[in-house]
C-alpha cells in the first residue's frame, strides 16, 4: 500500500493544472537536494525556467505508469542504469541524441569524456553510486566489519542487518560474501548452481534480515538501533554520517556499483525544455558540483577531476566517491546484460524465498 500510495503521490505532484518548463521526477532525501542544489537551481537562474521536483521511491515505475496510461506529467527522470535500459527496448522513452551534451571544458567531445555505457540511446549518466556494507561504529568497540563475508557473521558482528528487497545486488552480495572472487560473481551467477548458492548463503541470515524499499530507510534504522549493518546506497549513508553526525563507517571492500541518469519519458509535455535540462546538467561544473553535496562519483572524465570538497566544509570529497582509486580495488560493475535477461525470474524466485 505504502508503495502505491508513493507512486500515486508522484503522480499527483506532477500533473498540476499548468504544466511549466520543466517537471523532474527524482528519489528524495541527500540524492534529490543534490539535484536541487546542482542541477535545478542553477538551470532556473541561468533560463529564467522553473523545475518542479517531485520523488518516488523509484521513478522508473510511475514512469511506465503514465506513459503506459497515456497521461505524461514528467519531463525528465532520474533512473537506474538496467530500468533506463528496459524502458527505452518498451518504447517508454525519447531516444536522446548526444550531440545535445556539452563538451569537456578542454573541447573533448561529450561522447569521449563520459565513461563507456554512460549514454545510451535513451539515457545520460548523472552519477556512479554503489551498494556498500555500513555499520554503526558504536556497537562494534573491537574489531570492525572489513568485508561482505563479515555482514553475513553475526556470530562475531552481532546485530539485526537491513538489506533492500529484491534480487539485484543481494545474490552478488552474497556471492562475493561466499568466496566468490569480484570477477567471476557473473558467471556463477550464470548457472543453476551459482543461483543456488547465493540464496544458501541468504539464508544464513534471512532471520536476520530487515528489508527496505526506499532509501532513506537503512540510515535510519541503523540510528534507531533496530539493525547494527546495513547493505544500502553509499550516498545515503554518507549524508547521515557527515550531514548528521552519525557513527557510521562504510566498508568499500566488495562495494557493487550502478549508473543513474536522465531519461525523458515518451510524450513528455515539455520535450525541448527537457533537453535543455539535460544539456545543463550534464555539463562538466554541474557534475562535479552534485557530487560535493552527495558522495556519487560523476560519470564524465572532467568532472571527476574538478570534484571539490564536501559542501560546507575544507574536507576533499574525492575518498568517499566510489570511483575513488583506494575504493575501487575489489569492486564489482553491476552487469546490465544480466539483469536485463534475468531480472523477472530471479525476482520471481527472490519473492518466493522470502515469503517461504
Amino acid at each position: 500500500m505504502r508503495k502505491l500510495l508513493t507512486i500515486s503521490t508522484a503522480l499527483g505532484l506532477l500533473a498540476s493544472p499548468a504544466l511549466a518548463d520543466v517537471n523532474l521526477l527524482s528519489w528524495g532525501g541527500a540524492y534529490g537536494n543534490s539535484h536541487l542544489q546542482a542541477y535545478a537551481k542553477p538551470f532556473e537562474a541561468e533560463s529564467g525556467k522553473k523545475v518542479h521536483i517531485a520523488d518516488a521511491d523509484n521513478p522508473a515505475t510511475p514512469i511506465k505508469a503514465m506513459v503506459e496510461a497515456g497521461n505524461v506529467s514528467a519531463d525528465v527522470a532520474s533512473v537506474e542504469y538496467a530500468d533506463a535500459v528496459r524502458l527505452c527496448d518498451e518504447g517508454l522513452l525519447e531516444t536522446l541524441d548526444p550531440a545535445i551534451l556539452s563538451p569537456a571544458p578542454d573541447g573533448t567531445a561529450a561522447t569521449e569524456d563520459f565513461i563507456e555505457g554512460a549514454i545510451t540511446d535513451c539515457f545520460v549518466g548523472t552519477d556512479v553510486y554503489s551498494m556498500v556494507v555500513a555499520f554503526d561504529d558504536s556497537k562494534f568497540p573491537d574489531a570492525k566489519p572489513a568485508s561482505p563475508a563479515d555482514f553475513f557473521d553475526t556470530e562475531a558482528f552481532p546485530g539485526k542487518r537491513t538489506m533492500r528487497k529484491g534480487a539485484k545486488f543481494n545474490l552478488e552480495f552474497a556471492l562475493m560474501a561466499d568466496g566468490v572472487p569480484a570477477g567471476e560473481v557473473y558467471d556463477t551467477l550464470a548457472t543453476p548452481e551459482g543461483v543456488d548458492r547465493a540464496f544458501a548463503k541468504l539464508d544464513t541470515i534471512k532471520n536476520d534480515v530487515i528489508w527496505w524499499e526506499a532509501g532513506a530507510q537503512p540510515p535510519q534504522l541503523l540510528a534507531d538501533g533496530e539493525v547494527t549493518m546495513a547493505y544500502a546506497f553509499n550516498g545515503r549513508i554518507f549524508d547521515a554520517a557527515q550531514g548528521e553526525g552519525k557513527p557510521f563507517k562504510i566498508v568499500w571492500d566488495g562495494q557493487i556499483y550502478e549508473m543513474e541518469g536522465w531519461v525523458i519519458p515518451k510524450g513528455a509535455p515539455n520535450l525541448e525544455d527537457a533537453k535543455a535540462f539535460i544539456t545543463f546538467s550534464t555539463a562538466t561544473p554541474n557534475q562535479a558540483r552534485a557530487a560535493e553535496f552527495i558522495s556519487y562519483g560523476p560519470p564524465r572524465r572532467s568532472a571527476s577531476a574538478a570534484v571539490g570538497n564536501i559542501e560546507g566544509t575544507d574536507v576533499p570529497m574525492g575518498p568517499n566517491l566510489p570511483t575513488y582509486e583506494e575504493n575501487m580495488k575489489n569492486a564489482l560493475g553491476s552487469n546490465l546484460d544480466f539483469w536485463v535477461d534475468h531480472d523477472a525470474e530471479l525476482n520471481e524466485r527472490f519473492n518466493s524465498w522470502l515469503a517461504g
